[in-house]
């Protein structure tokens, strides 16, 4: 049969909503942060590409073990190096660095409430893949 489903949304929980939207708006080239959002809201989200969110969901606990998913990022008109030196210096912390080797090198950071995620070596461009795509 056909597939019928569509990714609607990416939801990350988060102690602070407003606070991990606006740092991860800074990151992503592709998706933009909620105009109307403010720093009560218990959800705040960026608009990405096709109508696709990143929500950020108040919970009370704090992440204590390793994501079972993240997210991967590429640099758009820039390289993984320069980007990696970007986001640390917007508060990312390096989890594991694994940009020593030639080819899919990467490396893996942590947000400020610290959700991993990875920045890949491969530009959007080298892998074929449209701005805003």
């Amino acid at each position: 049969g056909e597939v019928m489903l569509r990714t609607a949304n990416t939801c990350i929980d988060a102690h602070d909503p407003y606070a991990q939207a606006r740092w991860w708006d800074q990151l992503l080239d592709d998706h933009v942060l909620d105009p109307e959002a403010s720093q009560d809201d218990d959800e705040v989200g960026l608009a990405g590409p096709g109508g696709r969110w990143l929500i950020f969901l108040k919970v009370p606990e704090e992440k204590t073990v390793k994501n079972r998913m993240h997210l991967c990022l590429r640099p758009v008109e820039t390289d993984r190096d320069t980007e990696v030196a970007r986001v640390l210096a917007l508060g990312a912390s390096m989890v594991d660095d694994l940009r020593e080797g030639e080819g899919t090198s990467w490396a893996v950071l942590a947000d400020p409430e610290g959700n991993e995620f990875c920045v890949l070596k491969a530009t959007a461009a080298e892998d074929g893949i449209s701005r805003g795509a």
